[in-house]
């Protein structure tokens, strides 16, 4: 025996997961090959991927896809051979759009003792990820809205395809973003953006999300004649507009908005440049030392899990309750709702909150998106 094998001895590990393999209707877990930045695939080291797989409902998760995610990112944390985990969606629609709002209309709705129960699986499957024992990348392949990017600021890097769009829902559907919204954004982008995100809940650009400071990287997604362009629908040239701010990253309007939808209906959307970027990522921080590059996170992480364990109890405990209100009227709403007015009538809401009038009763009903109207 010469001296490197005396050195490495076989070592019967022990299993430290909690539950079998993960992986449910909803959730895929794969383990891919690593590989170095010339791409040349590495023996025996390995990438996680976990893929919310829902696409006909943007990859919105159910209850059972939140355990698993859980226990999928447990499992990565322990696989002994990954050096990242990549945290995806199925298709090029969207990464995630948050919870399954046909499960919150139609289960939780009204039920607060129930929500109450899914939040903590929401809980902890934020945790899980800010407690992951590698790097979690996101890789933004469509829409990031609502829980969804919760979730994906929860994440350490954000790799994005520039027609994806990002963006809160909650005081527009009858919620509150502090699924982690108002712990992330004002550490990653600051006070007044961060009101303003979550306050509107406005949608804004991959441009914009990383003019901002919130993601690593975007890359372009959309090929018109065979040859990669930005997503016309949005200004990637800088330039003041009429108020006097930066237009980099906004959304066209007008004429712009028409000529861009002209382009866009010419191209088709191909992912490979996003999975280059990805991969390229991945690869980087393989040529690190492992531990040295997870206390590195760790460290950098502390910020938002300071905020988010500070808040996130009190936080289920509201959103539980207003499964009795707000929720329960703007979930009905977006769930039942006609396909172009899934909100609530806000104005007759406000008027018959100022006259006095009670939720129980008639009030979630008068303010219902009226089919047909």
């Amino acid at each position: 025996m010469n001296a490197p094998d005396r050195l490495m001895p076989q070592i019967d590990f022990k299993d430290h997961d909690l539950a079998p393999q993960p992986g449910t209707p909803g959730v895929r877990y794969e383990k891919r090959p690593a590989k170095l930045p010339d791409g040349t695939v590495v023996p025996g080291l390995y990438n996680a991927w976990i893929t919310l797989d829902n696409p006909t409902q943007y990859n919105s998760y159910t209850t059972d896809m939140v355990k698993a995610v859980i226990l999928a990112f447990r499992a990565a944390s322990n696989a002994r051979d990954v050096n990242c985990i990549v945290f995806t969606g199925t298709g090029d629609k969207a990464f995630c759009t948050g919870g399954n709002t046909k499960e919150y209309a139609e289960y939780y709705a009204g039920q607060p003792q129930e929500y109450r129960q899914y939040m903590r699986l929401f809980n902890d499957m934020v945790s899980a990820i800010l407690a992951a024992d590698k790097p979690v990348i996101c890789r933004v392949n469509g829409m990031r809205i609502g829980g969804g990017q919760e979730i994906g600021m929860a994440c350490d890097f954000t790799v994005a395809q520039d027609l994806a769009r990002f963006g809160q829902a909650g005081p527009k559907h009858g919620s509150a973003p502090i699924g982690g919204a108002t712990d992330f954004l004002p550490v990653i982008i600051g006070a007044e953006r961060a009101m303003a995100a979550c306050v509107l809940c406005e949608p804004f650009s991959a441009h914009k999300a990383y003019q901002i400071g919130m993601i690593t990287e975007v890359v372009p997604a959309l090929k018109v004649d065979g040859q990669f362009v930005a997503n016309p629908m949005v200004e990637t040239q800088r330039y003041v507009d009429e108020f006097g701010r930066n237009a980099f990253g906004e959304f066209k309007t007008g004429e712009a908005a028409k000529e861009g939808k002209a382009v866009l209906a010419k191209g088709t959307v191909d992912l490979s440049k996003l999975d280059e970027a990805v991969e390229a990522l991945c690869a980087r921080i393989l040529l690190t030392f492992p531990e040295c590059t997870l206390k590195t996170i760790e460290e950098l992480r502390k910020p938002k899990l300071d905020a988010w364990n500070r808040n996130k109890e009190n936080s289920r405990a509201w959103l539980a309750l207003n499964m009795m209100t707000e929720a329960r009227s703007g979930f009905t709403a977006f769930n039942e709702g006609p396909k172009d007015d899934r909100e609530v009538d806000f104005i007759a809401l406000r008027q018959k909150l100022a006259a006095g009038q009670s939720w129980i009763g008639a009030l979630h009903d008068e303010i219902q998106p009226k089919k047909g109207a």
